[in-house]
C-alpha cells in the first residue's frame, strides 16, 4: 500500500481528511461522517442540513472537525482549512464558539435567551445560576437581543441550574450593559 493510500485509511494528526458522506463510507476508524455532523446540528439545535450544503467537512487530529466553503484534495497537509466547527471524539459533542457565532442564528432548539446583564457576564467567561431554563441540559447556544434580533453570543454548558460559559479566553469581551 502506498503512503497516500495509507493516509486515506488512517487518522494523521498533521493533515486534513474529508469526512465520509455516511457511516457506511467510513475508512478511518472513529472518524464521524458528514451525515452524522448534519444530524447532530439538526437534532441538538434544529439547524437544517441545507444550511451546510455549500460546505465540506474535514477532520484534523482526533475529533476536531473543520468546515470549509470550498473543495480541496484529500488528504491535505496544511495548518488550517476554513474554521473549526465541532469537537466529536469525546462523550458529548461540542460545537465551537466560532461555529455558533457563524451558524447559531439558524438554531431553533436548545437556544437560551439571555438578558443584557446575563449576556455581559457570559461573554466575559463567567458562569451564572439560571434556574429559569427548563430545556435540555448540555451544550446550548447562548443568545442576546440586539436591534430586535436574537444573536449568538457563544456556547454554554447548562448543568444543575447553572450556565457555564465556554467562551474561549481569547474571545471573552466586556459588553456594554445599558
Amino acid at each position: 500500500m502506498s503512503d497516500s493510500e495509507t493516509d486515506l485509511k488512517s487518522n494523521v494528526g498533521q493533515q486534513f481528511g474529508r469526512l465520509p458522506a455516511t457511516p457506511a463510507d467510513r475508512t478511518v476508524e472513529g472518524r464521524v461522517s458528514r451525515q452524522e455532523v448534519l444530524e447532530f446540528f439538526d437534532e441538538r439545535f434544529g439547524i437544517d442540513s441545507s444550511v451546510f450544503e455549500p460546505y465540506t467537512f474535514w477532520e484534523k487530529g482526533k475529533g476536531k472537525i473543520w468546515i470549509f466553503a470550498e473543495d480541496a484534495p484529500t488528504p491535505i497537509r496544511i495548518e488550517g482549512l476554513g474554521m473549526t466547527v465541532l469537537r466529536t471524539r469525546q462523550e458529548h459533542w461540542k460545537p465551537t464558539h466560532s461555529a455558533v457565532q457563524r451558524f447559531g442564528h439558524h438554531a431553533n432548539k436548545n437556544v437560551i435567551k439571555l438578558s443584557a446583564d446575563e449576556a455581559a457576564h457570559f461573554a466575559q467567561g463567567n458562569d451564572q445560576e439560571l434556574p429559569a431554563w427548563d430545556g435540555d441540559w448540555g451544550y446550548l447556544i447562548a443568545t442576546h437581543e440586539l436591534a430586535g434580533d436574537w444573536v449568538p453570543v457563544g456556547v454554554g454548558l447548562y448543568l444543575y441550574d447553572e450556565l457555564r460559559s465556554t467562551v474561549p479566553k481569547g474571545n471573552q469581551e466586556a459588553l456594554s450593559v445599558l
